[in-house]
């Protein structure tokens, strides 16, 4: 039986880094990698201008029914096609990439520890937690530089979306972790115990 490991956080607060981190320690184990982001609802049958007021913070933004089935079927060893997400023009493309079925699976977004059907299938929940302050401006340099968003519309839908669902579902989940760990990717030393906890964790499922 897989290990599953759940990585939560506010928006850029280091979790998709932690996860890469774990992921390069680990690798030799297998891994299976699921990003929640990418099972974004599909909003194709919207222009792009009504794609970029989603509020895509909310849990409801999410096919959670598709990344639970995805989620079991990889614990059952079956081999998944993952959506694939623009960011740019915010929507799924057509395209699917194919997940093999591994030893651990790790699966990282920000709701990952609020939704139920998810949580009930982790064996470990962590949550990476990171300054306020430190978020946005990591957001605003992403947005802007990596996703066609201008600091106007970046600004708006921090205090319309991105800010409210924090406060609302994503801090809330924190309860329900393991381990927070403080910082975000530039904590070497949460990082390092976790990599020690999961290879003994590993070794005890063989």
């Amino acid at each position: 039986m897989a290990l599953v490991v759940g990585i939560a956080g506010g928006t850029a607060s280091g979790k998709t880094t932690v996860a890469r981190k774990l992921h390069e320690a680990l690798e030799s184990s297998g891994i299976a990698f699921i990003d929640q982001d990418s099972y974004y609802r599909d909003l194709s049958h919207l222009t792009l201008e009504e794609r970029r007021e989603v509020n895509f913070d909310h849990p409801d933004a999410f096919d959670s029914e598709l990344l639970a089935a995805h989620l079991r079927s990889l614990r059952a060893g079956q081999a998944i096609e993952k959506p694939v997400y623009d960011y740019v023009e915010s929507t799924r493309t057509r395209r699917t990439t194919r997940v093999q079925p591994a030893e651990l699976i790790l699966i990282e977004g920000i709701l990952v520890l609020h939704m139920e059907a998810l949580r009930k299938e982790l064996d470990v929940r962590i949550f990476v937690e990171t300054e306020d302050d430190v978020r946005i401006i990591r957001r605003l340099t992403r947005d802007i530089k990596e996703r066609g968003r201008d600091f106007d519309h970046v600004v708006s839908q921090y205090f319309r979306h991105v800010r409210p669902m924090h406060l609302a579902f994503i801090e809330p989940s924190k309860r329900w972790a393991d381990i927070v760990v403080p910082h975000g990717g530039n904590n070497e030393i949460a990082i390092d115990m976790l990599v020690g906890a999961l290879r003994s964790r590993l070794s005890r499922k063989r």
